[in-house]
């Protein structure tokens, strides 16, 4: 009993240590990882990234409780440090891509390059933005196609955002012939901005002769109009011009060549 007594006051104090460090550290552990996710919240991020960082935070944190509960018991704790180490450099190689999607996905909800609704163009696609995952976005396109892209070639990409501003400018290119008289043109253009109560009065709308083309002298018709409006009116607006121009005797030329014969002397032609 005399050899034994040490010994149980010994290793009983570091297992009464080791419960100490194990009961105290999960507890704190739940506290930090709820004031991380609390901290988080009032920023107004995205609730998928705010569990997640809780999640991440808190399973951190009882990694080292554990180990320092161990090491109290007198563990020897270096191999097995080194052993998650060593794993930890293992998987993250293996998922090296989607380290890199999550990474480009935590900076694009702290950053909102755009938000659920938005109409963007990126990665090589352009939709509408239905769901912003941690490591993928989800587009649907005007065709009603779904279409998922990886947040890193996304974010790696130039981003077009045409909603955030609300409001557009369409810029068309209409063609006349050379015949035909440009102040008439002009007009009718302005007529067609100004019949049109869905386009916009400030920005004022621009109509102006942009170019002495190959086939014909090439107007510019620039009016800006609400990012809802913008396709229906885009659509009225062309049909419209085409019919204005039939009544007016306006002609829309297509590509043509004029091509000269010189007679040649020698053959009597």
């Amino acid at each position: 009993m005399n050899q034994i007594k040490p010994w149980l006051t010994t290793y009983g104090l570091n297992l009464l240590g080791a419960v100490l460090i194990l009961v105290i550290g999960l507890w704190l552990s739940k506290i930090i990882a709820k004031l991380v996710r609390r901290l988080m919240n009032v920023r107004n991020l995205d609730s998928t990234l705010v569990a997640f960082c809780g999640n991440l935070v808190y399973v951190i944190l009882v990694t080292f409780v554990i180990i320092a509960a161990m090491s109290k018991l007198g563990v020897q704790t270096t191999s097995l440090i080194a052993l998650i180490g060593a794993a930890g450099l293992a998987i993250g190689l293996s998922l090296q891509s989607s380290l890199s999607n999550f990474a480009a996905g935590i900076m694009m909800i702290i950053l909102r390059p755009f938000k659920a609704g938005d109409y963007i163009e990126g990665g090589g696609m352009a939709g509408t933005v239905e769901l912003i995952h941690i490591f993928s976005t989800r587009l649907k396109t005007p065709d009603n196609r779904t279409v998922t892209i990886p947040n890193a070639k996304l974010m790696g990409d130039n981003i077009i955002n045409y909603t955030e501003r609300g409001t557009r400018r369409m810029d068309l290119v209409i063609g006349v012939s050379y015949d035909d008289d440009i102040r008439q043109v002009k007009q009718i253009l302005l007529d067609i901005i100004a019949e049109d109560k869905r386009f916009l009065t400030d920005p004022e709308p621009v109509v102006a002769l942009n170019e002495f083309a190959d086939s014909s002298l090439n107007f510019v018709m620039r009016p800006w109009i609400s990012v809802a409006d913008y396709w229906p009116t885009y659509f009225d607006t062309m049909e419209r011009i085409k019919l204005r121009f039939d009544e007016a005797g306006i002609s829309i030329p297509f590509p043509q060549r004029d091509v000269h014969l010189i007679p040649n002397p020698e053959s009597g032609n």
